[in-house]
């Protein structure tokens, strides 16, 4: 029988009581299973912490000391317990070691999704599908006016102007697959990154994958060279360079809001848009659906006559 209550959203995020643990919380508690290294997903400073090797590496370069107390590292698929709790980790195509986090408890099967992707991504692992009894998805894109275009194609706008570019994006996840993407078809450009990516492309390196061509960036280099050049930034960066000149300037985003600003307009986002969600749900075969981050209504009144779609937050 389904738990109403297995999984229940406070202010810290999302507990299971009868595991005692919170996935992916807000604040530092004493047991947290975290999806992925992203830092509203992994905050610093919880005693017990329940990741990939991936995320683990991810949450150390960022936090240092404050990373956590103990850290126990599972391999996907690998089934172990919290206080009574069968969890295992299944790959969400998200960034390098994100996981869907499965929950089995008296025999009811309960699919944390975390952020997860269907696009490929040479970058991270590809996501998998498991059965479960209920589904409890993300709903950041939830909306059927919402598809993400295919990355591969998107990424040739950058190929439109032979200006400098100046490139915002993430620094973990999103930088990598870009560095990826813009290697493979944008063949005439040269990537430029900005030193504070570079610890995280290098554990992504670490980790065995072939991230692609790029250099780290050097203002000589920009500066003899007025063509051909993206010059990668993490977010903050690009806001504070808002008066750059000479450079195209470009976000990587599915967030239509942060793009108009901008003379390219570059829609890659790695997280599932709407059918995406609709896949997802028919893959995993739920008798329940639950969301959380972003609005679920929209889910909730597709499924309306056919499934029982939860709305957590």
């Amino acid at each position: 029988m389904i738990l109403d209550d297995f999984i229940v959203i406070d202010n810290i995020g999302l507990y299971c009581s009868y595991g005692k643990f919170y996935l992916d919380p807000k604040e530092p508690v004493k047991h947290a299973v975290i999806s992925h290294a992203h830092g509203d997903h992994a905050v610093g400073g919880n005693l017990e912490v329940y990741c990939t090797e991936a995320t683990s590496l991810f949450m150390l370069h960022r936090y240092k000391k404050f990373a956590g107390g103990a850290f126990h590292i599972s391999n996907y698929h690998e089934v172990f317990e919290v206080n009574g709790v069968k969890i295992s980790f299944i790959p969400a195509g998200h960034i390098l070691g994100s996981a869907m986090v499965l929950m089995e408890y008296n025999g009811v099967r309960y699919l944390y999704t975390g952020d997860y992707k269907l696009q490929p991504d040479k970058t991270c692992e590809p996501v998998e599908f498991v059965n479960a009894d209920v589904l409890i998805t993300e709903t950041t894109f939830a909306d059927p006016d919402t598809q993400h275009p295919v990355a591969e194609q998107e990424i040739l706008k950058l190929s439109s102007t032979p200006n400098n570019i100046m490139l915002g994006a993430y620094a973990l996840g999103k930088c990598q697959r870009l560095i990826s993407l813009i290697s493979d078809h944008c063949t005439e450009k040269r990537i430029l990154l900005h030193h504070s990516m570079m610890p995280f492309v290098k554990i992504y390196e670490h980790m065995g994958v072939n991230v692609g061509r790029y250099e780290v960036y050097d203002r000589k280099v920009m500066k003899n060279n007025v063509t051909g050049m993206v010059y990668m930034v993490p977010p903050m960066v690009f806001r504070s360079y808002f008066k750059a000149i000479n450079v195209v300037r470009v976000f990587a985003t599915g967030w239509k809001h942060l793009q108009s600003a901008h003379e390219i307009q570059l829609y890659i986002s790695d997280h599932a848009d709407w059918n995406d969600i609709v896949t997802t749900i028919e893959q995993v075969k739920p008798q329940q659906v639950w969301t959380n981050h972003g609005n679920g209504f929209q889910l909730q009144k597709h499924y309306e006559k056919s499934l029982v779609v939860k709305l957590l937050n």
